[in-house]
């Protein structure tokens, strides 16, 4: 028979429902007889013991929310009888011990990357274009135009045939016919823009930098062509100390082109094309070579999250990331808005004060930001996540956490550092998705785990984006953008610790090249900058 309720932590004093439930009807549920006040949609969560107003509801063991009325014992809590509340913490407590995965079994294996000469390796070899400014955008959208129409087989402008008799070696029959793809067959031409690098405070423009450094430095990316106007915030030499910085040592080619320097529009994009053609072609002779695991670096988001995500999905990933932790790889756990009401667990996990102290200060510091724009981190669950039951920000939050499972936190990075560190790193982003994404890729990420529990498409240019349900509805009914399935999680027919080994297996098979993301298929290319501060 199917269980009806599931209690996350044994202290905890709210179940979730999974199954729909009626008014009226009596559940056992641990020894006891719940009578179900009110019709319980699955996923929601129903009191286990009488509220009265002011009393602290508990969910994974930690507070995510307090009564703000009587509740009574099997009653479905909603957004008008709990209000968000977190605990407060002001500093380290201690040291939570981690009982570290058997790896036994992966210890041997390898994955097919491409190795950059810093050591780094890629699990995709990506050719990238992006400007420094929004400028440039326009630029940006005529190259994609002339690569990706030429490597489609579609037509037609002047500078795409530029590049066609390129590929042609100047030959006239060049403008019937495509052989592009005898060259492109190992490298991904990729295009980014943006609404940035001028017109705000000049800090945005150096955090973009920061960004499209880490972009650049990436072990996915085999070289950028780079556009600047010229007279913008974010200067060429802006962005050139920012790659220095991160990897002072780096070989990569990058190609700069500054349009007020070189006349006219076509000139420039005459030339982009020759030198990016030529620069594409050597980067296509890089080939896939055996790695270790512990090169792979992971970044582990949520989107479009549901009641489920906590218990089947992020739980999964958390375990996936004990293992890749265990095997020397990185993980990356960013978010920062949900993490709010687990701060001191994830503190207690640190492996020394210094990151313990600059977690809680971005944590403050990114709060303080949100209550002095009007708004708090109790505004953080969207109409989506409140109407499949994550009520509040505490409650998404313990569930959002999950993704970093057990491992301690090896470093502690705000928005733009690149990882230094195998192991947990956790990363100042905003919630949001594809802000958060674009941030993990940043600082190094080279596949991205992604749970959902509503459907989200979100990719990335450069990073494989591996969308993981949290429940079998969903992975049916929006195939075509979800990759793994961890509904069986839901139903007791597996367990965490199975669907994360099926998820290992998976990363291994991505990483590779042996299997393309549905993200992948689709072209979806997701790329927003976190603005952090105001427009000038």
């Amino acid at each position: 028979m199917q269980k009806k309720l599931i209690k996350v932590h044994p202290s905890d004093n709210v179940a979730v429902a999974l199954v729909n439930l009626a008014a009226g009807e009596i559940v056992s549920f641990e020894n006891n007889s719940i009578t179900i006040v009110s019709d319980v949609k699955a996923k929601h969560k129903i009191s286990l013991t009488k509220f009265n107003e002011g009393d602290r509801i508990i969910m994974y063991g930690v507070l995510v929310g307090k009564a703000n009325c009587i509740i009574e014992k099997g009653d479905v809590l909603t957004i008008n009888n709990v209000k968000h509340e977190s605990e407060k913490v002001y500093k380290k407590t201690g040291n939570i011990g981690w009982s570290t995965p058997n790896v036994e079994k992966w210890k041997e294996k390898t994955f097919l990357g491409y190795h950059r000469e810093d050591g780094q390796v890629g699990t995709e070899n990506v050719w990238l274009f992006f400007p420094l400014v929004f400028c440039e955008n326009r630029n940006i959208e005529i190259l994609k135009d002339i690569f990706e129409k030429e490597l489609l087989k579609q037509k037609e402008n002047p500078h795409q045939l530029l590049l066609r008799s390129l590929i042609n070696n100047g030959q006239e029959e060049a403008t019937k016919s495509n052989n592009s793809a005898d060259f492109f067959d190992n490298i991904d031409v990729k295009f980014i823009t943006h609404p940035g690098g001028c017109g705000g405070i000049r800090q945005d423009s150096e955090a973009l930098a920061k960004l499209l450094a880490g972009y650049v430095n990436n072990p996915n990316v085999a070289g950028a062509t780079v556009l600047s106007l010229g007279c913008q915030n974010l200067q060429i030499d802006i962005f050139k100390n920012a790659l220095n910085a991160i990897n002072p040592n780096s070989t990569k080619p990058v190609l700069i082109f500054e349009q007020q320097q070189m006349g006219t529009v076509d000139q420039m994009l005459s030339a982009i094309v020759k030198d990016s053609f030529e620069a594409i072609k050597k980067a296509n002779n890089i080939k896939r070579q055996p790695a270790p695991l512990s090169k792979l670096n992971v970044g582990l988001e949520c989107g479009g999250s549901d009641g489920f995500s906590g218990i089947s999905a992020n739980p999964t990933l958390g375990y996936t990331s004990d293992l890749l932790v265990a095997l020397k790889g990185t993980a990356i756990l960013s978010e920062f808005p949900e993490l709010c009401g687990v701060e001191q667990e994830l503190v207690n996990r640190c492996v020394n004060e210094a990151s313990a102290n600059k977690f809680l200060a971005l944590m403050k510091a990114f709060e303080k930001s949100v209550v002095d724009a009007g708004s708090g981190f109790d505004m953080n669950p969207s109409p989506g996540n409140i109407k499949d039951g994550l009520i509040t920000d505490a409650m998404k939050s313990a569930g959002a956490a999950k993704k970093g499972g057990t491992s301690p936190v090896v470093d502690v990075l705000d928005y733009g550092e690149y990882i230094t560190k195998s192991g947990l790193n956790l990363l100042c982003t905003p919630g949001n998705d594809v802000e958060s994404t674009t941030a993990m890729v940043g600082s190094g990420a080279t596949i991205v785990l992604f749970t959902t529990g509503l459907g989200t498409p979100t990719g990335n240019p450069i990073t494989p984006v591996i969308k993981v349900s949290s429940n079998t509805e969903l992975a049916n009914k929006m195939s075509d953008i979800i990759d793994i399935d961890t509904g069986a999680v839901i139903r007791g027919e597996k367990t965490i610790e199975e669907m994360a080994e099926e998820m290992l297996n998976f990363i291994i098979d991505v990483a590779s090249g042996k299997i393309q993301t549905k993200a992948k298929k689709l072209n979806q290319n997701d790329f927003i900058p976190w603005k952090r501060g105001v427009s000038l």
